[in-house]
């Protein structure tokens, strides 16, 4: 299952996956971010993925994620991964990803939710967050430093 997350907004966009995620889920979901990436058309957003409930992927899941991330990798300046496993872990699994998506992506325990919506609502962290980078930013996004906060 995939539940948009209440924190939503802004520049920001954050869902949690629960269980193992299934293609026909995601495909149900892909329009909710689309719809908010349209909205967000001349700022760059970021997105928190909030895996701490999820139990594995289909590969096609996988597949079609990619495929998502490819074709708004010009919207997605940054993604925060929220996670219960160690994050060097996630890094296989997201590594493609991010790499496909050209964003900046970082991992946060659990605790450190609130550390992962301050980051991917304005690229920034408090000076007492640890930085777990998965990928850094490539492409399009490699020099990009957000000029608005809070829009």
């Amino acid at each position: 299952m995939i539940e948009r997350l209440k924190e939503t907004g802004g520049v920001a966009f954050g869902f949690k996956v629960v269980g193992k995620l299934l293609d026909e889920e995601l495909k149900a979901f892909e329009p909710q971010l689309e719809f908010f990436i349209a909205q967000h058309k001349k700022h760059p957003i970021g997105i928190l993925v909030d895996l701490t409930e999820m139990h594995g992927a289909e590969w096609k899941a996988r597949w079609d994620d990619l495929r998502f991330l490819q074709k708004h990798t010009s919207h997605i300046a940054r993604m925060a991964v929220v996670g219960a496993h160690r994050w060097e872990e996630l890094v296989e699994l997201f590594t493609a990803g991010a790499a496909v998506l050209q964003s900046e992506t970082r991992y946060f325990e659990s605790s450190e939710i609130q550390h992962a919506w301050q980051w991917a609502r304005t690229a920034k962290h408090a000076e007492d967050a640890p930085v777990h980078l998965i990928s850094p930013a490539t492409g399009i996004w490699k020099d990009y430093r957000p000029e608005f906060v809070g829009v």
